[in-house]
Parts: structure tokens; sequence; C-alpha cells
């Protein structure tokens, strides 16, 4: 049968590595490999793409949300006055999670390829338990690689990783804009080297709160001090906002890691993690 495998390729080491397992396996028939493009990441990425599709031996498809109703991905946040809350980013569900399940009901396939990493597993079973019908395979669980395993892979295969990663990000996400995702250790490299796409971030924040009369930020305090408050006074601003003087901003936290990002590829959100009733 050919193309009954969907391989999601997300414009990270993980998803690639994992669909070249696939198809030493299953064979490149049977593969079809598939990038949900939002027009929001690093120009390296299609770099990277055109080197992977002469690894695979085959193209890789592009399908996006971004054409009518949405143009660019700060429409999604003013649509929905919403930028990352407990469910995950409505850009990432917008032009990720929606393109992905939509493509499920348009095309027939047997399976589905992820690139969750060993230090995934907990995604992997939910996705298991809570999307049966999506029927995932997970490669690089199935052989135990981790990351940085696969950033191995690919340098033995005279491949060069996304520039993301040799700036020192774990992921390869949506530079254009920066991840909503992040995390404060992420943003506060951000403000340390990429200034100007910080900035441009803490205005929108600035203006959704505005719009919607409440904080609207990236990130959230996390530690079990603010754990104790409610919701609204957990979330940090970018920069400090007046308006809402109980409300943290980046200046108040020590420097932190930056945490080993998820690769955006169709399936993400803190939701995920948990079974669905």
């Amino acid at each position: 049968m050919k193309n009954d495998i969907i391989c999601w390729w997300s414009g990270g080491v993980t998803s690639a590595v994992a669909i070249w397992i696939t198809i030493q396996i299953y064979g490149i028939d049977r593969c079809r490999i598939v990038f949900i493009n939002t027009f929001n990441e690093h120009e390296d990425t299609y770099r990277f793409k055109k080197d992977c599709e002469k690894w695979y031996g085959k193209q890789i498809e592009e399908i996006t949300a971004i054409g009518e109703k949405y143009k660019k991905i700060q429409d999604v946040w003013f649509a929905f006055l919403s930028l990352n809350v407990a469910n995950g980013a409505i850009c990432s569900t917008e032009l990720k999670r929606a393109v992905r399940e939509n493509f499920e009901r348009e095309n027939k396939y047997n399976f589905q390829v992820f690139g969750f990493d060993i230090s995934e597993a907990n995604r992997a079973l939910s996705m298991k338990l809570n999307y049966p019908n999506s029927r995932p395979m997970f490669p690089l669980l199935m052989h135990g690689l981790s990351k940085r395993k696969c950033i191995e892979e690919l340098r033995y295969n005279f491949i060069d990783i996304p520039v993301m990663y040799m700036l020192g990000f774990h992921n390869n996400n949506c530079f254009v804009t920066g991840c909503v995702q992040g995390g404060i250790g992420y943003w506060q490299k951000m403000f340390k080297d990429f200034k100007i796409k910080f900035l441009r971030m803490a205005v929108i924040e600035r203006w959704l709160s505005d719009l919607a009369g409440r904080p609207i930020t990236i990130n959230k305090d996390q530690s079990k001090e603010a754990k104790k408050k409610q919701l609204n006074d957990r979330l940090v601003f970018l920069v400090y906002n007046p308006k809402y003087p109980n409300n943290k901003s980046l200046l108040d936290f020590k420097p932190q890691k930056i945490e080993s990002l998820i690769e955006c590829n169709g399936f993400c959100g803190t939701n995920d993690l948990k079974i669905k009733k």
C-alpha cells in the first residue's frame, strides 16, 4: 500500500529522525511526509526541509491554515485575545492541531508517525489513550532515542541541524515572533539575544491586555508560592504593566535555563498529558 503512513515533519530534529527510521522499516512508498507551515519559522527551517527531502528521497508536502481566515500568526492572537493558557497556545490550536485534525478527516491512512523522544513517553501514552483513531506510532520511543541522539544521527548523515539549536534554543518553533510556549528561560534569552523580537511581543501582550481588560501574557509564575494565588495574579508580563501591579515581569526572576521544549508538530498543549473524560 502506498502513502498509508502519515509522517509529521515539524522542522525539528526529532521528527526528522523519526521519519527516517520509519522509512527504513516500512519503505519510502508507504510514507507520506507532511509539514504544517505557519510561515512563522526561522528561514533556515526551509533549508533543513530541503536537506531532509534529499535524505529521504521524497518531497515533504506542505499544508497550512494561513491564507484565508488568518493572514499571519498575530491574527490568531487578536481574534481570540489570547496567547498561552492552561490548554496551550491558541496559535498552536488553530494553526497546527486543527490543521492536522482536518487533514486526518480528509485523508485515508493506517498509521501516523510523531517524533516524541524518550522524554515524552507520557505524551505518547496520553495520545494513544485520548486519540486512538489517530493510530499513532512513535519510532523514537521504540528505539529509546533522545533529542541529543537525534542530533547525532543527523550529523552522522552530514545534515546540518537547524540554526535555532545552534543559537542555544531547544526547539525550532516560530522564531519570527518567538514561541509563546517557550517559558521564562526562553524569553530571558530572547531579551538578551533578540531584543527587537522581545519588545514586539511585549507590545502585543500590552495591546491584548488592554483589549481584553485583563492580563494576557505568555508566561506564568510556576513557583510554589505563586500557586497559592489566583490564576490572573500568577501571569507574568514580559515588561512590567502598571495597570496590573500584582503581576510580575521577567525582571522579577533570576536567570533560568531554557527547558527542553516540545517540537510543535500538530499535537501539543498541556492537556495532552491528561486522560480525557
